[in-house]
């Protein structure tokens, strides 16, 4: 990127890091104002109640500074895809803040969820000249990206870090295929989650909420989408970015279906939650999957994108480690430690 294409994103960026503080400031407020409170219970990690709602910040830094990215940098993107990733946020934040307020059905949220990515999905698709067939699978990733990410924001800290280091990956992804408005677009989304953050850090002040969590995971998604149709074979850095979260979810979700529990009822059996469980603090489990993202998927990542024919492989290593250490590290969570005197139930 040229320098002033690399001012317009700084400012961009501090833009939206600015509002999503500001909102989220206010957001606390109105949760004590309206009684938007967590309270603690034997399926939930905090311990005392707190305000919800707080992802309101990200999507509001997002919808009043992407429009500005798209147009002020240059790229491929139709005023069409633009205006299609911004609706699409729009109505997957307004359900998640519908059912902050008053909590709704699974049904007419997945519903909302899968009308949003089908949108964004088909103002893609028109965009890249792809066919239609593709549309059901992007209707689907949307979905499962949506609902994975609302399923591991259940700690302090853990979702917002998250958005910050994958949304920056992505954005590096969009730096190196030349690609300023995409880039701006991750780093506009990373600042967001980042000033959200601020407020999420051990003790978190604020919860994300259904309106933030399922916005984080729409805002991810579509990047991803975005970066796989500029260069197919970054699809895969992509995925690497964001294998701690869809290892853990995914193998969760799998592990309750087949002993026969409802995978969509709240519940504490994910690998961050068994973390908590056993003694360790929020800091201290969000540290884990923070320790992956930089040690393992960013670097991956990077190899991926600088030797694209090792980028497949790479991408099932990745995965596959993954898998293995939600299996190694839950199992030790399950196992009492000598020390302790209460046993952890699985």
């Amino acid at each position: 990127m040229s320098l002033r294409e690399l001012a317009i994103v700084l400012g961009w960026t501090l833009a939206a890091l600015a509002i999503a503080v500001a909102s989220v400031r206010g957001a606390i407020a109105y949760a004590h104002r309206r009684g938007m409170l967590d309270q603690p219970g034997h399926r939930r990690s905090h311990k005392i109640p707190t305000p919800r709602g707080g992802g309101i910040g990200i999507v509001l830094a997002c919808l009043i500074v992407l429009p500005g990215v798209f147009w002020s940098l240059p790229g491929r993107w139709s005023n069409s895809t633009a205006a299609g990733l911004v609706l699409a946020l729009l109505l997957v934040a307004a359900i998640g803040w519908w059912d902050d307020h008053r909590p709704l059905r699974q049904w007419p949220r997945l519903g909302v969820q899968l009308a949003a990515t089908a949108l964004f999905g088909a103002t893609l698709l028109d965009d890249s000249h792809l066919t239609w067939g593709w549309l059901p699978l992007l209707m689907l990733a949307g979905g499962w990206s949506i609902n994975l990410h609302n399923f591991m924001d259940g700690i302090d800290a853990l979702l917002a870090q998250q958005g910050v280091v994958v949304a920056a990956g992505l954005g590096c992804l969009a730096v190196s295929v030349q690609q300023p408005a995409l880039a701006g677009a991750g780093f506009v989304i990373s600042a967001a989650c980042l000033g959200f953050w601020f407020y999420n850090r051990p003790p978190a002040r604020i919860f994300m909420g259904d309106v933030g969590s399922g916005s984080v995971g729409m805002l991810l998604f579509a990047l991803s989408a975005m970066v796989w149709r500029i260069e197919p074979v970054l699809l895969w850095p992509a995925l690497i970015l964001s294998s701690g979260f869809v290892v853990d979810a995914t193998l969760t979700l799998l592990n309750r279906f087949l002993r026969g529990r409802r995978w969509y009822a709240p519940h504490r059996e994910h690998l961050y939650q068994w973390l908590v469980r056993s003694g360790r603090t929020h800091g201290r489990a969000a540290a884990w999957y923070l320790g992956w993202n930089l040690l393992v998927a960013a670097p991956a990542a990077a190899v991926a994108r600088t030797y694209p024919s090792t980028a497949l492989a790479l991408c099932v290593a990745v995965y596959t480690a993954a898998g293995t250490t939600w299996i190694v590290t839950k199992r030790r969570c399950l196992r009492p430690a000598p020390w302790k005197d209460r046993h952890v139930t699985p």
